[in-house]
């Protein structure tokens, strides 16, 4: 048989979404048109909301560290030591058994069999092109080497209720042909042979939510009958019309056991010979996750539009690097599966950015990111070493607890992935940290909780009580709280009235991290209201708050260069109100010497000042005296 190079053909699932009203959310990778009549009147897509700017800008970044390590395995000698080659024995460098300017052969067969063998079904053959220049570049209805083939496949009531359809590519040196039976017309080595899945498995997830005053739902009853007879999570065939496969131009001298991952995947070497076989690569990079469609009763029809095109060395390594596993991958499966949404922008952005703001949004991103871990490590600095409360804001800290433990209740209740779990919830304990940095908390074990566990005591330290800034503090959220509680009562009613949720524990979550987001920003007047009573911001630490402002510059940046949900703008927005008030203290509450910073020091040289007071003053006698001494 031919030497199969063939790509997993193992039916992938991806994670997808249906929400309240049955629209589905989908998940892979290529542009061509999409069948505008192929969609399920039931099944359109539900308008997604737009990506978040890290999301984006992370997962290019991680790919470019994929890149650089490939570079660097190339750069390394032998990694694998191959089990077939004796301990000690040389190895060789191997070739390309296709050399350059190859004439070839395309056989292209569309089938539900995952393994083919039934050359003689012209209505498998979808398509054959004969005398393809191996490494041609010049050639093609484009003159770029390129050349396409659309048809429309009927498909199976097998493939309607969640069958596979693959296709078999075979490359052959011209005048041979793929079927072994062929006895004359067939060669192991002049044969070169791929395999795909052409259908995508996605996971469907029916969240089941209501109005929790009336009962009613606008899901799609039909969705909502197939949740009740397939669970709560549906496993679905998807399409997409597009598929493009690249021939590799290589005639790298390849080291069996020696290739670098990911490239060690697709170079398949010959077992006697000892060569390699050329690098045939489904290319589904392009294909956006929106543009997938499920396959179900309502098709007969499948589009589908087949591009060849040869394929650099460096270009494939690109793709290669992209398509690589995650490092999350000591995870399970759907741990750190990116949605359809991030998969989608990074695409999106490459291909409607402009080169040169792409390439200045990722160095600022890299900026970004230095700029975050400089924030976090004075943060953590400021209240390490934090002496007095004098001028800060307590009760602020302890809001910012309840914040964090609400966002976390929240994603836990809707199922996010696990690393933004784990990261919210280290959020969370450098929070609880500063509670202990800000308050004096002990433990009771007199009067203990039902007599078993210690009761934890939180009580004011003496720098913040005795200072004039508890006062202030209270005065702040008691003026803060005119405002909120209307706001909060007002949203929780909109919420109640025109929200569907899952149910009443859900509403809570939801209502209170919605009204978080949307007025959270209010929590940070306090500390102005404080710097205003006490006429100072030296109390502040500047760093901190100046290398998070710096980053909120950045984030409105990327709030005009990548599409982002309004209220994520208004959010950058208002960020940037506050720091520029911050700023507008800082200008006209001069520096007082006499004040206490953040450290609990002032600038005065108290050294001097206690030996002014320790030495006898020395003052002139009158001219009597002097006289008689």
């Amino acid at each position: 048989m031919a030497t199969q190079g063939s790509e997993s053909t193992k039916p992938t699932v991806s994670n997808g979404e249906v929400s309240s009203n049955g629209t589905a959310a989908t998940t892979d990778g290529q542009t061509v048109q999409t069948a505008e009549n192929a969609q399920d009147p039931q099944q359109q897509q539900q308008q997604q909301q737009a990506p978040n700017a890290w999301q984006v800008i992370k997962g290019v970044l991680f790919r470019i560290f994929i890149i650089w390590a490939i570079s660097s395995w190339f750069r390394r000698g032998p990694s694998t030591p191959d089990p077939n080659t004796p301990a000690g024995a040389p190895r060789v460098p191997s070739r390309n058994l296709f050399p350059k300017d190859t004439l070839m052969d395309l056989y292209i067969y569309v089938s539900q069999e995952e393994v083919f063998s039934d050359f003689n079904n012209t209505d498998a053959l979808f398509w054959f092109h004969r005398d393809l220049v191996y490494g041609d570049w010049a050639t093609g209805e484009s003159g770029d080497g390129c050349y396409q083939q659309y048809k429309e496949l009927d498909i199976s009531e097998k493939v309607q209720q969640n069958g596979s359809l693959y296709i078999h590519v075979y490359f052959t040196k011209s005048g041979f042909h793929p079927d072994p039976k062929r006895k004359g017309q067939y060669r192991r080595l002049a044969t070169v042979h791929s395999t795909k899945m052409l259908n995508k498995f996605k996971r469907r997830k029916f969240l089941k939510t209501k109005n929790l005053l009336t009962g009613e739902t606008e899901a799609d009853p039909e969705m909502i009958k197939r949740a009740e007879s397939h669970g709560p999570v549906e496993i679905i065939s998807h399409w997409h019309p597009n598929l493009t496969i690249n021939m590799v131009d290589d005639h790298t001298a390849w080291v069996k056991g020696s290739v670098p991952p990911p490239l060690d995947q697709y170079v398949k070497f010959d077992a006697v010979s000892g060569d390699y076989y050329p690098i045939v690569y489904f290319n589904d990079y392009w294909n956006l996750q929106k543009d997938y469609y499920p396959i179900n009763e309502t098709l007969t029809k499948l589009p589908l539009r087949l591009t060849y095109c040869p394929l650099s060395l460096w270009r494939w390594q690109l793709y290669a690097a992209q398509n690589a596993r995650s490092p999350w991958n000591f995870l399970p499966e759907d741990t750190y599966e990116q949605s359809d949404e991030d998969q989608d922008s990074v695409k999106v952005a490459l291909l409607e950015t402009n080169p040169y703001l792409l390439g200045l949004t990722i160095v600022v991103s890299i900026v970004h990111s230095i700029f975050e871990f400089l924030a976090f490590k004075n943060d953590i600095q400021f209240w390490n070493s934090r002496q007095s409360l004098e001028g800060l804001s307590v009760r602020s800290i302890i809001f910012g607890v309840f914040q964090s433990l609400v966002v976390l209740l929240y994603i836990l209740d809707n199922e996010t992935n696990f690393v933004v779990q784990v990261s919210v919830f280290i959020g969370l304990l450098i929070d609880l940290w500063k509670i202990t940095k800000v308050m004096d908390v002990k433990l009771d074990r007199e009067n203990k909780i039902a007599g078993i566990l210690p009761r934890l005591v939180f009580k004011d330290k003496s720098t913040y009580v005795e200072s004039s800034t508890k006062i202030y503090d209270d005065m702040a959220f008691r003026y803060l709280s005119w405002l909120l509680y209307p706001l909060f009562g007002c949203y929780a009613v909109y919420s109640l009235l025109y929200v569907e949720h899952k149910g009443w524990y859900s509403w809570v979550l939801s209502m209170l991290y919605g009204f978080l987001l949307t007025f959270g920003f209010i929590t940070m007047t306090p500390q102005l209201f404080i710097n205003y009573k006490m006429k100072s911001v030296a109390h502040l630490p500047w760093r901190m708050l100046t290398y998070k402002a710096l980053n909120t510059f950045i984030d409105d940046l990327f709030a005009f260069v990548i599409k982002m949900p309004m209220m994520y703008r208004i959010g950058c927005l208002r960020d940037d109100v506050v720091f520029f008030i911050y700023l507008y203290q800082r200008w006209i509450y001069r520096v007082d010497p006499n004040r206490m910073n953040e450290f609990g020091t002032s600038g005065l040289d108290h050294t001097q000042n206690n030996t002014a007071e320790t030495t006898p003053a020395v003052t002139d006698k009158p001219e009597g005296e002097k006289k008689n001494d």
